[in-house]
């Protein structure tokens, strides 16, 4: 297994361990989430990266990296939920989106036809990690609460709530129009004939 296989193949046991330390209430546990997404997102861009440079592109690689993509994502907009940083609307239109294109693709797939990625589903799952990592910086700053309070940025907790509640809204915009857009730019493949 080459190496851009092997972070791959990480970032999946990076992300199981990230949803058990999300699942679990100790201390600084949330700090640690924030981490271990941070480092999952990191593998993400680099397996990409060295995959292309070095040309070690495998079957392997095209099919597990996004799914493995799709699995952090989604594990994470799930595990947020509990943690009511997250509504579960958001979740669902997440995961919905995903299962819809995926769907596509494998009738594609059925049909001869290799559906590529676009720039607006790239900004999407840009903008998805995003959120992600800025509510699990919240959560983690939460933790810190009492040492913010103490030095006067009480101030600081509403602000950021507010900050994710525009990253959610453009999330969830880039998550449908990217998604419809999709299916309307690759009709043919479900109209019948």
């Amino acid at each position: 297994m080459n190496l851009p296989n092997r972070l791959t193949v990480a970032r999946l046991a990076i992300t199981l361990v990230f949803v058990a330390v999300l699942s679990f209430d100790f201390p600084y546990h949330h700090t640690i989430a924030f981490v271990l997404f941070t480092i999952a997102t990191i593998t993400d861009y680099y397996d990409g990266e060295i995959a292309r440079r070095n040309n070690l592109i495998t079957d392997f690689g095209i099919l597990m990296d996004p799914l493995v993509d799709k699995i952090m994502t989604a594990a994470a907009f799930i595990a947020l939920i509990p943690r009511g940083v997250m509504p579960a609307w958001v979740a669902i239109i997440v995961i919905s989106r995903e299962f819809l294109i995926t769907g596509l693709r494998l009738l594609a797939i059925n049909k001869g036809v290799v559906l590529p990625s676009e720039n607006l589903g790239k900004h999407k799952t840009s903008w998805q990690i995003g959120t992600i990592l800025y509510f699990l910086l919240f959560l983690a700053v939460q933790e810190f609460t009492g040492t913010l309070e103490r030095v006067g940025v009480s101030w600081l907790m509403p602000t950021m709530q507010w900050i994710g509640y525009g990253g959610i809204t453009v999330t969830v915009v880039l998550t449908l129009g990217s998604g419809l857009l999709y299916v309307w730019k690759h009709r043919e493949l479900i109209e019948d004939r």
